[in-house]
């Protein structure tokens, strides 16, 4: 597995919360947290991390100790005479942390982002690639015991 990020407390508190407000659309991703997909191609995984409306200046992106660490902020929008009615969007700090695999590369890693959404190229270690061994034919080496 090249990422993991499984909390048994946190499954079980995603469930309590999800029965609690109502959500049963598995795809419904936690409050506050950054929703993201995995993708895995030949010699890489991309992550694509949703951060509509963040303020690109605080875009962080670290690793450490093989656990990559996303943060960024979304500032709030309104004026010194505006009053919200309603107020669904949210503001703040958020951080997403993702434990990688020692296959990965954390010295290649590449990030850009662009229309809100962050994209991190983790490039897979040479060493870790599959590679095909080649099969000799019967005498062409001797074997000892």
């Amino acid at each position: 597995m090249l990422l993991t990020s499984f909390d048994p407390f946190v499954a079980d508190f995603d469930r309590l919360v999800q029965r609690s407000f109502g959500w049963t659309d598995g795809n419904r991703a936690r409050p506050g947290v950054l929703p993201m997909d995995v993708i895995r191609r030949d010699g890489e995984v991309e992550l694509r991390i949703d951060l509509p409306g963040a303020d690109e200046g605080s875009i962080d992106v670290t690793t450490d100790h093989g656990v990559l660490t996303v943060s960024a902020k979304r500032s709030e929008e309104y004026g010194d005479e505006e009053r919200p009615l309603v107020r669904e969007r949210v503001f703040g700090s958020y951080t997403r942390k993702i434990r990688l695999a020692e296959t990965l590369d954390t010295e290649k890693i590449e990030a850009a982002y662009d229309s809100g959404v962050l994209t991190i190229v983790l490039p897979v270690q040479e060493k870790a690639k599959p590679r095909k061994v080649e099969i000799k034919g019967v005498g062409s080496r001797e074997l000892t015991a």
